[in-house]
This record gives structure tokens, C-alpha cells and sequence, in this order.
């Protein structure tokens, strides 16, 4: 796959470019493929032939094939020239599953059998799938490059390779360009049981009755839950082989809970990953709940805004050299 290894060096390197990028003839590279070094060669020999037997026919076939030769590079670079792209705002994903960047493609007219893929860093094991696309002419067309997100924090869009072998196969163009973007990547989750909460509603205690307040939804029952208000039909349908449920109701069955980085005793990964599965269980729960890292404090709240604003901190928190907060 183009361009070869050897090449790479010479490849001048720039950084990533905010904003609508143009490919320009001087940021095309074009090489012939294997198949038109084979058909160079097939050339060849007809023509050692054609002036070896004094052949007129075999003159004009061999210089009508070449000239579709010349043809075929043209409109191979041309398939490239005036490309336009730009990205898009990029959603967040966890640490495990794959990235998406979200870009936008246009030409001035039709553009067949691009290909276009993240290009490899050196080490890398596994290669980046390529995606063909085919740009009508002035209309946008979005698609999606896939990247496996490792480690939490920002995920920056490395390099990207848009080739053409259009129209025969025998050359490839191919350019560089290298948008702007980055996609934040949250703390891969682990899941336990919550802390206890506190009840929180007009009295301060949890309704004796499951008919005071409207039912709101189920969650997992913790130690300290009444046995009452078990969701005892959940248990029976489920045969016993899930966790027992706890029945939510709208009003004051809800708990107000403090996700704290010194509840946990373990390193600063691990206790980012628990606080992360916390987050999520607390926003299913429907539970009121703060957060609260070293120099990060977050006051019980609850919805997608806030979920997403503790995610974040958990991705982008960074211990201070020499702190002893991960030994907390």
C-alpha cells in the first residue's frame, strides 16, 4: 500500500490544520502500481518486438497503449486535486471501544474509489481499516474513521491517507492531509455496588409506603436497603439468578450520594475506572450525586450535562507529580 515505507521520510511533515483543508497539486504524490510496472514491461517487450520484426501495427499498438498509460496518470492526480475536508465535533466514547472522527468530504465534481484511512505509526500492529468513498460533485458527504481508544484523556486524529487508483489501476495518488480533531475518551468503567446515599425529600426518610410516591424504575439492592421494597416479582421472574431490585419512586426515594476519590484504597487507574462505573450507576439509579477528586468538586446534580462533566474530569484527572493523593 502506497506510499511504501521507504518514502516516508521524504515526506515532508506538517501539523494538524484547523478549519476546511484543500489539497493542492504540490501535496499529491503519484507512483505507478505493480500492475503498471508489469504493464510497463509488457510494453517494453512489445516494442523490442515491433522493431525487431519491423512491425508498422505493432509500433501504433504499443504507442496507443502507452498513450492510455499517460491518460490513466492524469486522471489518477486529478481524482485528488481540489479534494476539500474538514471535521466535525467528535461524541465521547470509553476506554476499550473504538473512536469515531466524523468528517466531511466535497470535490467540485464527481470523484470515484477514494480510499481513505488513518495512517499507520510506526510500531503499530494492527493497520487501520480503509473506507472507499465516492464524492458526487459539490455536495458533502460524511463518513467515519474508526480508531481503537486505549488510554482515557484526548484522543488526538492522527494523519490521514486519501488515495486514488482510479481509472485502471496502474498508478496510485495519494495525499496527506491532517484535520484538526480530537475525540474525549472517558475512564473504562468498572462496575460495584454503590456507597450508601443519603434519602433526601421533604422529611429526610424514605416512604413507608411503595404508594406514596409515583413508581420511577429499578435499581440494584444495596446492603443497606429495606427488604420492603424489594421488587419481589423482579426477583421471582428472574429465578433467582440475578440481583435482588430495589423499587425507585418519584419524591423522596431517592438518594443524594458523594462519589469521593478517598473512599478507595487502590491505584490512581483503577480508582478513576471504579469512580467512572459509579457515575454511570448513580445516573441510571436516578440518584442526586456529587463528585469530588483532588482540586475537582462537582455538587450533587444529576442528567446528561453533569454525567458527562464528571466523565470528563475522570478522563482528563492527572495526580500532581509526587502528591500523595494516590496513596489516599
Amino acid at each position: 500500500m502506497f506510499p511504501p515505507d521507504f518514502l516516508r521520510r521524504f515526506i515532508r511533515k506538517r501539523a494538524p490544520e484547523a478549519g476546511t483543508i484543500r489539497l493542492q497539486r504540490q501535496r499529491i504524490h503519484i507512483l505507478p502500481t505493480g500492475t503498471g510496472i508489469l504493464y510497463a514491461v509488457t510494453l517494453l517487450a512489445m516494442l523490442i518486438g515491433a522493431i525487431n520484426y519491423d512491425l508498422g501495427l505493432g509500433h501504433a499498438l504499443v504507442f496507443l497503449l502507452a498513450s492510455l498509460a499517460l491518460v490513466s496518470m492524469v486522471h489518477c492526480h486529478k481524482n485528488l486535486l481540489g479534494l476539500k475536508l474538514r471535521a466535525l465535533e467528535n461524541p465521547p466514547v470509553h476506554a476499550g471501544e473504538t473512536a469515531q472522527f466524523h468528517l466531511l468530504a466535497a470535490a467540485p465534481d464527481a470523484r470515484p474509489a477514494l480510499e481513505w484511512r488513518i495512517d499507520e505509526t510506526p510500531g503499530e500492529e494492527t493497520p487501520h481499516p480503509a473506507q472507499i468513498l465516492h464524492l458526487p460533485g459539490n455536495v458533502e458527504t460524511h463518513f467515519c474513521l474508526g480508531m481503537a481508544a486505549r488510554r482515557r484523556g484526548w484522543l488526538v486524529l492522527p494523519r490521514l491517507v486519501v488515495q486514488s487508483r482510479y481509472p485502471l489501476g496502474l498508478f496510485c495518488a495519494w495525499s496527506h492531509p491532517w484535520p484538526e480533531a480530537r475525540c474525549l475518551v472517558y475512564p473504562r468503567p468498572i462496575f460495584m455496588p454503590l456507597p450508601p446515599g443519603q434519602p433526601i425529600g421533604k422529611s429526610g426518610a424514605w416512604p413507608s409506603r411503595e404508594g406514596d410516591d409515583d413508581f420511577a424504575g429499578l435499581r440494584e439492592r444495596q446492603s443497606a436497603d429495606s427488604l420492603r421494597h424489594i421488587a419481589w416479582k423482579a426477583a421471582a421472574r428472574d429465578g433467582g439468578e440475578k440481583p435482588l431490585l430495589i423499587k425507585l419512586f418519584s419524591g423522596g426515594a431517592k438518594a443524594e450520594l458523594w462519589l469521593d476519590w478517598t473512599q478507595l484504597n487502590v491505584d490512581v487507574e483503577t480508582r478513576v475506572s471504579l469512580l467512572a462505573g459509579w457515575v454511570i450507576r448513580a445516573e441510571e439509579a436516578g440518584y442526586a450525586y456529587g463528585l469530588s477528586l483532588p482540586g475537582v468538586r462537582f455538587a450533587p446534580a444529576r442528567g446528561a450535562f453533569h454525567k458527562h462533566r464528571c466523565l470528563k474530569a475522570l478522563a482528563l484527572y492527572a495526580p500532581a507529580p509526587g502528591a500523595a493523593a494516590a496513596r489516599n
